[in-house]
């Protein structure tokens, strides 16, 4: 499994990996369809944010001490891991802050329990709060792990024909990097 730290068309840095996006595995025997329907909601999530949370999430289930980033190489070693560790205590903090809202968000949702009907709120709540509890225990053992930083040359190219503003030449540098990593819809996570 490959990780990536780069750029988006905004110039904001973006964390995902490989492994394509998939539904998120729970299992519960009771009230299962309504957890199938919360499933469905929450995959309507912008892909972008779907696939940051699955590769933190995927992070967790990693045996090794260390884990290879790849990245386009315009910074050096030292400045590329200060932006990383800083990305990651904004990505920490913005999940901590997420749970805690949404903490509060789940008694209120039980109400909904007395309309008619499946409590789908409570269902979609609960699924994200899962999924951003996942997602912050990634980034915790993330930032515990030695990180090994690759270059990549497509990643390069990406990046600089972003500064340049060279945006008749993106779609053609998104499909060799999703041909050279066999990575699907990354138009979606790094692209408008």
């Amino acid at each position: 499994m490959k990780f990536f730290f780069v750029q988006d068309f905004r110039q904001k840095y973006r964390y995902f990996s490989s492994d394509p996006i998939q539904n998120i595995q729970v299992k519960f025997t009771r009230m299962e369809k309504l957890w199938e329907e919360a499933k469905k909601r929450l995959m309507l999530l912008p892909k972008k944010i779907l696939a940051q949370e699955q590769a933190f999430a995927r992070v967790f289930k990693i045996r090794e001490d260390s884990v290879e980033i790849l990245h386009s190489g315009r910074l050096d070693e030292k400045h590329l891991k200060r932006k990383f560790f800083l990305f990651l205590q904004k990505q920490r903090t913005k999940h901590m802050l997420l749970l805690s809202g949404e903490a509060v968000l789940l008694p209120i949702s039980g109400l909904m329990a007395l309309l008619p009907g499946p409590n789908i709120f409570f269902g979609v709540l609960a699924l994200i709060m899962f999924t951003h509890w996942q997602a912050l225990k990634g980034i915790n053992t993330l930032a515990r792990k030695k990180h090994l930083f690759i270059v990549s040359q497509a990643l390069y190219q990406w990046e600089t024909a972003l500064l340049s503003q060279e945006t008749a030449s993106l779609a053609e540098i998104l499909e060799r990097i999703e041909e050279e990593y066999s990575l699907k819809d990354l138009n979606k996570i790094l692209y408008k």
